[in-house]
Parts: structure tokens; C-alpha cells; sequence
């Protein structure tokens, strides 16, 4: 089979390889498209340095069940159903964080060794082998386009989950990329009033489209104060920080309301300190947590959310490439003015 494999900084290239063997209880996919993550673009950009390359990457998956293994029922499993994987962890289920709700933490997932001929998420592959539990049915005409959204919309369900966001509560959103976009309409389709604050007026243009109340350029604005007028001078109840700009942490922190709820979901790169005022924190009730990848509950809320169209990522696609293409594509994804580039397998 065909893979799209990182073999080097700025470097990727199409390989043949084997393609994977089936287990017990296990369905091969058809992978139909696979979108490039914000983690893929960093391994291939150099940044991520501790994978060593030839690797395939890619996690935001869709496609078809084309084979099923022994003890798979072929009624419960029909090939041709189109399907979405959870590929980024596959829980242990016996370790401190599976055994405390928090499968999404996992640590001993990422030790699982899936024999792949090159290393790998293995989502720029055209087959990925997968246990039961990481399949979930999509409906026959939902477009692969909008399908490979289902891990990324699941990663800020999981954000938002982490809010308590009643009708009508305030919501901040710091930073209009794919992420921040994805944080506008889940807020909204929470009976939120959203506030994005972004710098590039293309990306508030899009929030505003996408059903964002209010934006503002925080280059021209202070935010803080911003967000205290036009909130009653309390703050936000709910303030999703999607920068990883360090520097942005101190601003989310104090433009959330008392009790309300500051999240860090983005990576802000280790080694940069945030000035955080306790006193603030302590007086006034805030709860600053962070999230990761989603959890079960997210990914199944993610799929069923894309399946009755109450999200609808479409104005998120910034291209579709061949694997042949996947230089272009990788490219493309970088540009800061993109969101998700997508690579199908037809």
C-alpha cells in the first residue's frame, strides 16, 4: 500500500509498503482522507525533534471498512460502512488515568506498538488496521471532508467540557485559528455569547460568519478591559485560550469572570513561565485547567455532532490534495492564512 511518510525536515514523499495484517477482533479502514494536524506540520517542519524520521503520521481520519478480522460480526461490521477511527490514543484501561476517567491522559498508550513497517499514527496510509473500540460509524453520504473532522472538533469538545457554559453565559475566545474557529461554534451551540479576540481581520471575519458575537484586535484594544466593558465589567465565564503564546496566558486569566473558567488548551513550549497573580486566583474563584486530546465521551460527542449537523466544519477546508501532492499539501498547511489541508486516498 501506499504512505505519505516524513523522511526528514521539510521532506515527505510517497512509499510502498506492506500493508498491515488483521488481529482478532480488529477492521481494516480504507482510509479516504486524512487532514493534517498542527503536530504532523511540526514534525515535518522540524520543530518536533524527538521522532526520528521516516515516519507516518496522521490521526484525523475517515474512511470505509474494507476487511474484518476473526470474530468481527459482518453484520455489525459491513464493508463499504464509512467509518472515523480514534487514532491518537488507544488506552490502556488499567493505568491511573484510564481507571479515573481520564483515558484521554494516558500514558502507557503511546508505548503501543502496531507493527506498521514505518512508525506511526499511521493515518497517511491507505489501510490502518483498529481495534472495536476505536471505530465509529458515520453516515453514507457524509463527505469525507467534513468526516476527518471528528478528532480535532473531539479535542475541543473535550476543552469545552472542561466549562460549565449555561445559556447565555459569556465566552471568550482567544485566537481565530482552526482551533479557535472550532471553540466559536461549540460555544454557540451551547447558547454562548462569544468574544474572539484575534489580530488578523480575515479570521474575524470568518468567527463573525461562523456566529461569533463579537471580535476585537488585540493589538488595538486592550483585551482585558475590552472583554470587562462589553461583559458588565465581570469577565467571561468561559475563556479558551488558543494561542500558545505565553505571554497571552496572564490576559486569558484576568478577563475571566469570578468562578468562571479559564482554559489553556493550546502547548505553550516548556521553559516559558507565565506570571500568574494567585491572589487574583484566590479572590476571585478562577479555575485555570488545561485538556488533551480527546476523551471517549468527546470523540463519541464529536461524531454526533457531525452526523446530525449541528457542527459543520466545511468553511474549514483550505484544500484537498492527491498523495502525490502531499510536498504541496504539507506546505499549504504551514501558510498561517490556511486552516486544514486534507490528503484523500480515492
Amino acid at each position: 500500500m501506499k504512505v505519505v511518510a516524513i523522511t526528514g525536515e521539510r521532506e515527505v514523499e510517497v512509499r510502498e509498503v506492506k500493508k498491515p495484517v488483521l488481529g482478532k477482533n480488529q477492521v481494516m479502514m480504507k482510509v479516504n482522507g486524512c487532514a493534517l494536524c498542527t503536530w504532523e506540520e511540526r514534525m515535518y517542519s522540524g520543530v518536533i525533534k524527538y521522532i526520528t524520521p521516516p515516519f507516518v503520521g496522521g490521526h484525523e481520519v475517515a474512511g470505509e471498512i474494507a476487511e474484518i478480522g476473526e470474530n468481527v460480526d459482518p453484520k455489525a461490521y459491513p464493508i463499504g460502512k464509512k467509518i472515523v477511527a480514534n487514532l491518537i490514543k488507544k488506552p490502556c484501561g488499567k493505568c491511573y488515568f484510564c481507571r479515573h476517567g481520564m483515558e484521554n491522559l494516558c500514558k502507557m498508550a503511546d508505548d503501543i506498538d502496531d507493527g506498521y513497517e514505518i512508525p506511526g499514527t499511521a493515518g497517511l496510509g491507505e489501510y490502518i488496521k483498529l481495534n472495536l473500540d476505536q471505530v465509529y460509524f458515520m453516515p453514507d453520504d457524509m463527505p469525507t471532508e467534513k468526516a476527518v473532522f471528528a478528532e480535532p472538533l473531539g479535542c475541543v469538545i473535550q476543552s469545552v467540557n472542561q466549562t460549565t457554559i449555561n445559556l447565555g453565559d459569556n465566552v471568550v475566545v482567544i485566537g481565530g485559528g482552526i482551533m479557535g474557529q472550532l471553540h466559536v461554534m461549540c460555544a454557540k451551540a451551547r447558547g454562548a455569547y462569544v468574544i474572539m479576540s484575534e489580530i488578523d481581520p480575515e479570521r474575524r471575519k470568518l468567527a463573525e460568519e461562523l456566529g461569533c458575537d463579537l471580535t476585537f484586535n488585540p493589538m488595538e484594544e486592550d483585551a482585558v478591559q475590552f472583554v470587562k466593558d462589553h461583559t458588565d465589567g465581570m469577565g467571561a465565564e468561559a475563556v479558551f485560550n488558543t494561542t500558545a503564546v505565553a505571554a497571552v496566558a496572564e490576559q486569558a486569566i484576568k478577563m475571566t469572570a469570578p468562578g468562571g473558567t479559564v482554559v489553556m488548551y493550546s502547548s505553550v513550549h516548556a521553559g516559558k513561565e507565565v506570571p500568574l497573580d494567585v491572589g487574583y486566583v484566590h479572590s476571585k474563584g478562577v479555575k485555570i485547567t488545561g485538556t488533551k486530546s480527546p476523551s471517549v465521551r468527546s470523540f463519541t460527542e464529536s461524531v454526533n455532532c457531525l452526523r446530525k449537523g449541528i457542527i459543520d466544519p466545511s468553511r474549514l477546508v483550505s484544500g484537498v490534495f492527491t498523495p502525490e501532492q502531499c510536498k504541496e499539501a504539507f506546505e499549504t498547511a504551514l501558510r498561517p492564512d490556511t486552516f486544514r489541508c486534507i490528503i484523500e486516498y480515492k
